[in-house]
């Protein structure tokens, strides 16, 4: 099982004190260029047909940023996770309960999350607005509910490894997001950020289990 992620309160306190720089280098609240690639500048080699679809219209003050995470497992088994708009609670541990309020998973679904306690939230609806089996992206906004992430947009894609490995597959995870009232750009993405690596890493572990798992039932 995947561990347990970092307490709430430490989240808490980092998105109202930080010092350190983020992957949101490329986060801007600059309204004369409004559209933006966060992972352009992450350092890490995306391809183009990737890229696209973390281009993000940006905002007055708004920002975005992206975190990227290699997992040792195909796609096809790290999709199947991914995939499934209905239960984010299984590798998104901030999350304790989903409940699909409109549709059936296509897009357009709608679906109503509940937040762990200590967290700045305690409810979100969610709208699914991409789901693209063959080229493995997912997108969903932030509707309504009892939190401080007005307008939140992400987007997920998962390609192959560069490597050219059939086992190794690269999670891209990119978001648009309003800065809270008195919060600053950096606090803003700090806090995202660290939610959205967690929820990866958690991601990362329930992949690469599935896949021994079935590696071992062949053996």
């Amino acid at each position: 099982m995947p561990p347990n992620p970092p307490r709430s309160s430490v989240l808490i306190h980092r998105i109202n004190n930080t010092s350190t720089t983020t992957a949101a280098a490329a986060a801007t609240t600059n309204t004369t260029n409004p559209r933006r690639s966060p992972l352009a500048t992450c350092g890490t080699h995306v391809p183009d047909s990737v890229l696209r679809h973390h281009t993000h219209v940006v905002g007055p003050n708004q920002c975005c940023s992206a975190v990227v995470q290699q997992i040792a497992a195909p796609v096809s088994t790290v999709w199947s996770v991914v995939r499934r708009f209905d239960t984010p609670q299984a590798y998104k541990h901030f999350l304790k309960s989903c409940h699909v309020i409109v549709g059936d998973g296509d897009v357009g679904t709608l679906r109503e999350v509940h937040v762990v306690s200590g967290l700045p939230a305690a409810n979100s609806t969610e709208r699914l607005e991409i789901l693209d089996d063959e080229s493995h992206v997912i997108s969903f906004s932030v509707v309504g509910g009892d939190h401080r992430l007005a307008n939140y947009k992400s987007v997920t894609t998962l390609h192959q490894s560069p490597t050219g490995d059939d086992e190794e597959t690269v999670v891209a995870e990119s978001y648009v997001v309003d800065i809270p009232p008195g919060n600053t750009e950096e606090d803003t993405c700090v806090f995202v950020d660290t939610i959205v690596r967690c929820n990866l890493q958690s991601l990362a572990q329930i992949a690469e289990n599935l896949t021994r798992s079935s590696n071992n039932n062949f053996k």
